[in-house]
């Protein structure tokens, strides 16, 4: 089974702490009578989690076109593979959306149900993946999500705080992503490069960026700015992530740039150039 980055379970029991006794002060100040708008979102939390996932799930039921044998098979039995994979009793739900040009997939819940939902423009015209290994690596990030808890109104109650928690928040975030990662790369690891390069530079020109070439610059790139970058942000920055996804003998880093290997330089060069390539449009299954 994939790995759980290692300050996954120890960053949750810090928020979860923070948020309950975030709970308990606003049910003193609400007894007390010191009600102000934060105090009632925190009293109300638990209607108010639950009425978001409930909407958000609702959305994809009447808006998405929902994954299935005979709509978008190859996403479909993508989703039933990983979470074959990780040993999930149900399948979860899955949905296409309007994509308009984004890049993105998400999972989601509402009461017993999963779901995942992917952006059109991963897909061809037709219903094909546009890339397959990349596909199946995200779809395997997206159920890797549902399958590691990440979904759990439970959990998501005791990280109701998180938005409201700078740097402590996003490392948690940033922690399951890299959870969800390592299962995207236990459901399809030749998909990580062209996944990553998709989110660098877009579904046409992915198969320009040069993976090892990115990813070696999370050693060399640093700085007071660089390191706020990542620490405020709920996905880790992309050199790292890509590090992480290269070196397999260690978990990705949160805080601290990637340490090059003893005696390294800068990177000069010795890359595979893409220059003068021109992609082909649509771009051709990595398949």
């Amino acid at each position: 089974m994939p790995a759980r980055h290692s300050w996954e379970i120890p960053m949750l029991v810090l928020v979860i702490v923070l948020t309950v006794f975030a709970y308990l002060i606003a049910v003193l100040l609400l007894v007390t009578g010191n009600v102000d708008q934060y105090v009632v979102a925190l009293v109300a939390a638990p209607l108010l989690l639950w009425f978001g996932r409930g909407i958000t799930y609702a959305t994809q039921r009447v808006n998405g076109v929902r994954m299935s044998p005979t709509q978008f098979p190859e996403g479909y039995q993508m989703v039933v593979d990983a979470a074959a994979r990780f040993g999930m009793a149900k399948v979860p739900d899955a949905y296409v959306v309007l994509g308009n040009g984004r890049i993105n997939a998400f999972a989601s819940g509402h009461g017993f149900r999963r779901f995942v939902v992917v952006y059109s423009d991963l897909f061809e015209i037709g219903g094909a993946a546009r890339e397959p290994d990349a596909l199946a690596f995200i779809i395997g990030h997206e159920v890797g999500h549902i399958a590691a808890g990440h979904t759990s109104y439970w959990r998501q109650l005791g990280m109701f705080l998180v938005p409201f928690l700078p740097i402590i928040g996003s490392t948690l975030i940033r922690a399951q992503e890299y959870t969800a990662d390592n299962h995207g790369y236990c459901n399809r690891h030749t998909g990580a490069s062209a996944a990553m390069g998709t989110l660098a530079a877009g579904k046409y020109m992915n198969r320009l960026v040069g993976f090892d070439e990115m990813a070696d610059r999370a050693a060399f790139e640093k700085g007071f700015f660089v390191w706020m970058v990542n620490a405020l942000s709920s996905h880790p920055v992309l050199t790292w992530r890509m590090w992480a996804l290269r070196d397999r003998s260690r978990h990705g880093k949160l805080f601290l740039r990637p340490n090059p290997p003893a005696g390294a330089a800068v990177p000069t060069g010795g890359y595979p150039s893409s220059y003068g390539e021109v992609p082909a449009n649509p771009p051709k299954s990595v398949l």
